[in-house]
């Protein structure tokens, strides 16, 4: 592997190298979570999206990043998914430890995910300023 290539890619993406425990944790528990919240009954869970999980150092503690996938998401609509997700957290921690095989399985903070949202509106303004924008052909 040349030196560029080493400066570029993070040490856990390097070929022959192993994915750090904390990455790998991580992954297992967005997979399961995302499969887990489907599996749920409740209607307010139908949409939901894990978009990414944050863990602590110590693993103690998780971060779970979700949206509505589709429909409505109103503030109304995301309080209902939260208030769902607190109250399913027992159920998903107890999964988690059952498939993942964990000493110590996290404990479980859900955040509403709001990067597409921002992002999305990053882009509008950006579109309206180059609408107010006059376009001067000799200027430019």
């Amino acid at each position: 592997m040349s030196r560029r290539v080493r400066e570029i890619l993070p040490a856990a993406a390097r070929p022959g190298r192993r994915v750090p425990r904390k990455a790998r944790v991580a992954g297992e528990v967005q997979q399961h979570l995302q499969r887990a919240v489907g599996a749920l009954r409740d209607p307010r869970l139908a949409a939901v999206s894990v978009t990414r999980v944050v863990l602590s150092d110590d693993l103690s503690s998780a971060r779970v990043f979700v949206r509505i996938a589709f429909g409505p998401s109103g503030d109304p609509e995301r309080r209902g998914l939260m208030r769902a997700l607190g109250a399913a957290t027992g159920r998903l921690r107890h999964g988690l430890g059952t498939e993942l095989g964990l000493r110590y399985v996290p404990a479980l903070y859900f955040a509403y995910d709001e990067g597409l949202d921002d992002a999305r509106r990053v882009a509008e303004l950006l579109e309206e300023i180059a609408r107010e924008t006059p376009k001067d052909p000799e200027q430019g």
